[in-house]
């Protein structure tokens, strides 16, 4: 089934020596204008808690913050790739929702994201770390930024109560597809709560039974009863949900996808995804992303980047092994 192990593009660096590698980082940033081809060169060929040895052994040796110092030095695009890959993966994540919720309108693409693809164990992580690092509890946040259906689902995505077993109950996934089909099109006005609850709380193998169900019953997909019954955030949030069921390497394809499409490219978005994936499961996405666009994903960055900063980008992409 789904349930392969992950194929990440960016493991622990075998012959790994945080000195050496904060010393090529000093040089590479001594004399004017910084080497940024070595420090991509060093950082973007090590894992985080690779990167977080080699911040510690900077700070010993030169007696300054790695993350300061790639400030003063770096800017733009670059910049937040170096500062996103330096970040321990639970604290960027806590970053981007943060910067999701207080910025002007949410990104309510970001909110489904991060809440939708994080463990159970993960989630929980994330919120002691929002926490300490905002002194507001996430949930209090996001109930503050949100309203409605959407801010049910996401408080929902919150507790991290998913179940995580792969068990499968052909009948019970029967009950609930005719559960939804009554909550949603054979009632005036959605039962959004019936959505929500067999959603955010059941495993992703029975909720793919329950999309079969569905389908059965119905005659349509669910996505088609989700268009129909909702709309704005709550909408999109459910078909992001249901997409990340059904093929979680179809998804990332396709958020990178949206992030370079069109005009002008949502750097944010694509450095988020392809930092926070890259010791995941980006080779497995960049796989997809191929054979759904008929292009491959170094390709459409190449198409779409420039400078160090597509470079650093596409070496996450190439991965270390």
């Amino acid at each position: 089934m789904h349930h392969n192990h992950q194929n990440p593009t960016i493991r622990p660096y075998p012959s790994f020596n945080p000195n050496a590698d904060a010393e090529a980082l000093h040089k590479a940033m001594a004399g004017m204008g910084s080497n940024k081809d070595k420090i991509i060169g060093v950082l973007c060929q090590r894992s985080n808690w690779q990167r977080q040895e080699i911040a510690e052994a900077y700070k010993v040796s030169f007696g300054k913050d790695l993350g300061d110092k790639m400030k003063s030095e770096l800017s733009g695009d670059l910049e937040d790739l170096i500062l996103s890959l330096m970040e321990k993966p639970v604290r960027l994540d806590a970053h981007q929702l943060h910067k999701a919720i207080s910025g002007i309108g949410t990104k309510e693409n970001i909110l489904i994201e991060i809440m939708t693809t994080r463990s159970n164990a993960q989630i929980k992580e994330l919120k002691q770390v929002y926490q300490e690092m905002y002194k507001q509890s996430l949930e209090k946040d996001i109930i503050g930024d949100t309203s409605g259906p959407f801010q049910h689902l996401l408080v929902s995505l919150c507790q991290g109560e998913r179940d995580e077993s792969h068990h499968i109950d052909s009948l019970k996934a029967n009950q609930d597809a005719w559960k939804l089909n009554r909550a949603g099109e054979q009632k005036l006005g959605t039962d959004e709560s019936c959505f929500n609850q067999i959603l955010a709380t059941q495993n992703y193998s029975q909720l793919r039974l329950v999309f079969d169900e569905y389908e059965k019953v119905t005659k349509h997909s669910i996505e088609k009863a989700i268009e129909g019954e909702f709309s704005g955030a709550i909408k999109d949030g459910l078909l992001g949900l249901i997409k990340c069921i059904r093929n979680r390497n179809g998804y990332f394809a396709e958020l990178l996808y949206n992030s370079m499409k069109g005009m002008g490219t949502r750097d944010n978005d694509l450095i988020r995804l392809i930092v926070s994936r890259s010791e995941v499961d980006l080779r497995d996405i960049a796989q997809v992303y191929q054979q759904k666009y008929e292009k491959s994903l170094e390709d459409a960055i190449k198409g779409d980047c420039s400078g160090a900063y597509k470079n650093g980008l596409i070496a996450l992409v190439k991965g270390n092994f």
